[in-house]
């Protein structure tokens, strides 16, 4: 990656974001301007405060009247109380705003990433793009940006104030703050370049394995393979490590040669002024503010060969950040969410229907289809789901094709199992059903609620109550509550799980996860009565780790419900992966008997695609389709 590809998408996120485009800051550019500007004077007001200061030692030295020190005594209290004045207000307006402008650009990757289906990414290294590589656009703006500007000014202003007094100080100072200000930062990025840009890359694989080697540990521990795991994970440590030192040690050379850059200006102004004062041209108290000005103006530059290396790595950091906003996004992700009708109509549309056709490129958008074939049989403000698919080919948006050439029909009620070698394209069936990523060819409709219980669906670390909302997010306490009880789950709502349910047992996930799939949420507009309820498809989690199951409560005879309510078309996969035989059992159990017909609503019961591997969840399935 060349030098000027590297920093072009950070040139292009830094215009953006402080222009007035989408998620960009308000006034941006002003507020920019306005830091660079207190920055500019807050450097300025310390190298004047460096050469009144002398100017006044050595007219002290005189021993001239009190009062003839009175204006340099102000200008040194002027000076030194404004530089942190003017350093306080600089940094308040210049973080405010690359606060803002991180804030701007996290929105817009999650809202990009929202667009998309990211199913089989690396997540450790997506999660460090999201979070660590968005950060770098505050440094780019506090530790870069801002200060080159500032510093800039001051050079300028210094060089020209001292030019007045002599001509020959102000040459060799200028040639000292372009050694210390521009050459020394510019070897220490080229010399750096290649370990600082190899580190942002090796933060995201070291999360990447780092999150593997969690999420997996049991696994590892019980194949005793968990020291090649973790001498994987210390190997990346290491290549960090040296890369950290090498970036260390050209910083300190670097800061060195700003040093030996300093001296030779103080030296030079020395020589020159002495001279110039030995010859009459010049007055001897003018003498210390030609040789200590110097040392004020190199402290502006003190962070320069830190700021480069951070330049260096910022536009690569932001490159990685560009690179997901500007990948065309994999199916339809969380945008097409939509919200059943309410309706009094006995045939009511579909809702979450979708026809998909052979688009390789893009997802199609959802279209209703009135000629559903279970429209007919819904009782009365129901839909019923049910899937069809025809000479359907599928696969990954710009990869092979995995399937092609399948036909399938299921109606309300109807269980069909998918069977098939891994890697053979179930899962890939399972998100072109849900409209996460388009079909490659052929059609495939859905009508009713679809939901999808993942093999290791996540549980996060907050209340059950919060988990299960995931399913329905305006779900009430007592939806809640009953969806809990239809999985046979009998924990109280408000007990808080740990991250990737550490504090449940493999069967509690499980059944938490199928709260997710069960729980429905029935609003009421202007006082009418609920006739169906609003449910969004709902997405794929990162898989938890595995954990040690224990068998769950039994479900207790369902209640009937005050209001019948839509069976889902539920996509279940593997649904008994990582537990024992019991558990398994007593789980599929609940799940039959909660999506059963019910004769009370005349509905049908929830039409299933189960995903397996076992034996005997396909006993107990109507027809098993499969692939290999």
């Amino acid at each position: 990656m060349s030098r000027a590809s590297a920093w072009r998408p950070a040139a292009r996120l830094l215009r953006s974001l402080i222009g007035d485009s989408e998620h960009g800051v308000e006034h941006g550019r002003r507020l920019l301007g306005l830091s660079v500007i207190l920055a500019a004077c807050a450097s300025g007001a310390s190298v004047a405060l460096m050469g009144v200061s002398g100017w006044l030692l050595s007219r002290a030295a005189e021993l001239p009247p009190v009062l003839y020190l009175e204006a340099a005594a102000v200008g040194v209290r002027f000076f030194g109380i404004s530089r942190g004045v003017f350093r306080y207000a600089e940094r308040l307006i210049g973080h405010d705003l690359a606060l803002r402008m991180q804030g701007g650009l996290r929105m817009r990757v999650y809202d990009h990433i929202s667009r998309t289906t990211l199913l089989g990414r690396r997540r450790g290294d997506l999660l460090v793009r999201v979070t660590a590589d968005v950060e770098a656009i505050l440094d780019l703006v506090v530790r870069v940006v801002v200060p080159a500007c500032a510093a800039s000014l001051v050079i300028i202003g210094t060089t020209v104030l001292i030019g007045r007094f002599s001509i020959g100080s102000a040459a060799v100072l200028l040639v000292s703050a372009i050694l210390a200000g521009v050459v020394m930062p510019w070897l220490t990025q080229r010399l750096s370049r290649a370990a600082d840009e190899s580190m942002i890359p090796l933060r995201g694989l070291l999360a990447d394995r780092t999150r593997e080697l969690a999420h997996a540990a049991p696994d590892l521990v019980a194949l005793g393979v968990e020291g090649r795991a973790l001498d994987g994970v210390l190997e990346v440590d290491a290549r960090l490590r040296a890369a950290e030192r090498r970036a260390a040690l050209v910083r300190g050379l670097a800061t060195g040669g700003q040093v030996l850059a300093a001296g030779v200006a103080v030296i030079g102004a020395l020589l020159i002024g002495g001279q110039a004062v030995a010859d009459g041209r010049m007055g001897g108290r003018i003498l210390a503010v030609l040789v200590l000005t110097p040392l004020a103006l190199h402290e502006v530059f003190a962070s320069f060969n830190a700021a480069a290396q951070t330049f260096t790595r910022a536009a690569a950091a932001l490159h990685r950040v560009d690179d997901v906003l500007q990948e065309e996004p994999i199916g339809s992700g969380d945008s097409t969410k939509a919200e059943l009708p309410l309706t009094d109509s006995p045939n009511p549309l579909p809702h979450s229907s979708h026809h998909h056709p052979a688009l390789p490129d893009t997802a199609a958008p959802h279209t209703a289809l009135p000629d559903s074939p279970t429209a007919a049989t819904a009782p009365e403000g129901l839909i019923m789901p049910s899937l069809r698919a025809h000479d359907l080919a599928i696969g990954w948006p710009g990869g092979p094709w995995v399937l092609e050439g399948l036909n399938l029909d299921i109606a309300p009620g109807e269980r069909v199992a998918v069977v098939g070698p891994s890697g053979i394209g179930k899962t890939t069936l399972a998100a072109t059903v849900m409209g996460l990523i388009p079909p490659l060819a052929g059609t495939v409709e859905t009508t009713g609620r679809v939901r999808y219980l993942a093999q290791d669906a996540h549980v996060f670390a907050t209340t059950v109550s919060e988990n299960v909302r995931i399913g329905a997010r305006d779900a009430t306490d007592e939806e809640v509550a009953e969806a809990l009880r239809r999985a046979g789950l009998e924990i109280p709502v408000d007990r808080v799980v740990g991250e990737d349910g550490a504090t449940l047992s493999g069967g509690e996930a499980q059944r938490l996860a199928m709260a997710r799939v069960l729980v429905a949420h029935a609003p009421v507009l202007d006082g009418a009565p609920p006739s169906a309820p609003a449910a969004a498809p709902t997405t794929p989690r990162p898989a938890a780790a595995p954990t040690t199951p224990r068998p769950a409560a039994a479900l207790t005879t369902p209640r009937p419900a005050a209001a019948p309510t839509a069976p889902p078309l539920l996509i279940l996969d593997e649904p008994t992966e990582h537990l024992d035989s019991e558990t398994a059992t007593r789980l599929m159990d609940d799940l039959w008997a909660t999506t059963a017909p019910d004769a009370l609503t005349g509905s049908p019961g929830a039409a299933m695609l189960v995903i397996t591997h076992d034996r005997s969840v396909m006993g107990r399935c109507d027809r098993v389709l499969r692939f290999g």
